[in-house]
């Protein structure tokens, strides 16, 4: 009898140790072995979330500020005189604001080089590049620490109070800014800690030189805000 040319024969495949497995325990798989979703790496797509929570955190603390701004009734202080900065003897609107704003942002610049260079695997212009943005950070955060020590102790400025008008602007003012700060710090700690990782070369030996990139999406993160902070407090 030839059997060829009776009933057809199914095959039945035969899986394989690299299949993963059906169902739910394939999706389980899958995040367990840190697949990455989307072709985007985990940590980015963490970052990408962690900022998306960060900005409702600041848009409810700046309409929140803009609420307070329209519907209150006393007089609302000029931010033209109260953060004017006197040079020979002379008040100069905004000139400190216009420096932070400055020194932040070119520090945009020195961390988007720092991320081109990280992935032409540049170590030594990577780490440069990252430190001079972190100092440029701190520069920020000791200019506005400035600030902060000119409207509390001249001024009269407090969180609780103001005596130059609206009672309001001393707790919008010292909240938001110093939320911000706080911000920018942390990001000085963290990008200080990515380069000691680029100098010691364990991102080479790991290939995870998209950090670097993870590490700018939070900074540029930083900087963005501080445009609208700088927008709202301090021109309108």
């Amino acid at each position: 009898m030839n059997t060829s040319s009776s009933a057809a024969v199914t095959a039945t495949p035969v899986p394989t140790a690299t299949d993963p497995p059906d169902g739910w325990r394939g999706v389980v798989t899958d995040w367990a072995g840190d697949r990455a979703t989307f072709r985007v790496p985990w940590g980015k797509a963490m970052m990408w979330i962690f900022l998306l929570s960060d900005t409702f955190v600041f848009s409810s603390f700046l309409i929140g500020y803009m609420t307070v701004r329209m519907s209150t009734t006393a007089t609302w202080p000029n931010p033209a005189e109260i953060f004017a900065l006197s040079v020979n003897g002379h008040p100069v609107p905004l000139l400190l604001i216009a420096i932070m704003t400055f020194v932040l942002i070119t520090s945009s610049g020195t961390m988007a080089m720092a991320v081109n260079y990280a992935y032409r695997r540049e170590r030594d212009k990577t780490a440069a590049c990252i430190l001079a943005t972190a100092y440029f950070g701190i520069a920020f955060v000791g200019m506005q620490a400035f600030e902060w020590t000119n409207l509390i102790v001249h001024e009269g400025i407090r969180p609780w109070g103001n005596a130059m008008g609206a009672a309001q602007f001393g707790a919008c003012f010292f909240m938001i800014t110093g939320f911000h700060g706080l911000h920018v710090s942390a990001g000085v700690i963290y990008l200080l800690t990515v380069m000691r990782q680029v100098l010691n070369g364990t991102l080479k030996r790991h290939n995870k030189y998209e950090r670097v990139e993870i590490a700018g999406l939070y900074w540029h993160f930083v900087d963005l805000v501080w445009v609208f902070i700088f927008a709202l407090f301090y021109l309108w």
